[in-house]
């Protein structure tokens, strides 16, 4: 593949954990791609979706993703699948109970382990997504730099259309917040508006509001 001319152009590179995952053929190809946008400057984001049926090809994320995320500005998931990825560690007690104030402080942990590990990156964001019933999401998220962190109001609804692509939704958001230079409270609102929005929305993709 040459990435060179694919990227020429271009000022970002985002993937997903979900091709890594695959085989270790992709994980390879992830690998070249990451060399190559790390090499033209781009800024480079990750999406740390964990499928545990989907690692089934003899390595587990541990093995494969800190090689790959090294070259990330940006890493997204949740502090579930930073510790399964990237080691980030995560308390084994923490459930639907816990106060948001407990998974800020968590997260905040996480993120630092993630800056101390990883030094290439510059901002972590993590989702946090509850649900009681098939209509119900509680939804939040945090926002972490290496010197300050946030997080985003509590939003809950009853109403759900369609909870798939919540996560993506939250990602562009981020994306874009960074992208305008945005302050770190207005990065995480905003990430959590288009992540909630999608909630109402049917389909893999919202509709673009914040």
């Amino acid at each position: 593949i040459k990435w060179d001319d694919l990227l020429t152009g271009h000022t970002w590179f985002h993937w997903s954990a979900l091709t890594p995952a695959l085989n270790g053929d992709l994980a390879l190809v992830m690998l070249e791609a990451l060399e190559a946008a790390s090499r033209m400057g781009m800024k480079i984001s990750v999406d740390l979706n964990y499928r545990s049926k989907l690692w089934d090809y003899g390595k587990q994320p541990i093995e494969v993703m800190p090689a790959l995320v090294q070259y990330c500005h940006v890493i997204m998931g949740n502090i579930w699948a930073a510790d399964k990825m990237l080691g980030a560690g995560v308390d084994p007690t923490l459930d639907r109970e816990t106060p948001s104030s407990v998974y800020y402080q968590q997260a905040t942990t996480s993120a630092q382990n993630i800056f101390k590990n990883y030094p290439n990156c510059e901002h972590v964001a993590n989702t946090f997504r509850f649900m009681d019933n098939p209509k119900h999401n509680l939804f939040y998220g945090t926002y972490h730099t290496k010197s300050a962190d946030y997080i985003s109001k509590i939003r809950e609804t009853n109403e759900v259309v369609d909870r798939i692509g919540s996560g993506d939704a939250f990602m562009a958001g981020l994306i874009l917040a960074i992208a305008d230079n945005e302050d770190g409270q207005s990065v995480v609102d905003k990430a959590t508006a288009a992540g909630f929005q999608k909630l109402f929305t049917k389909g893999d993709f919202g509709n673009g509001s914040l």
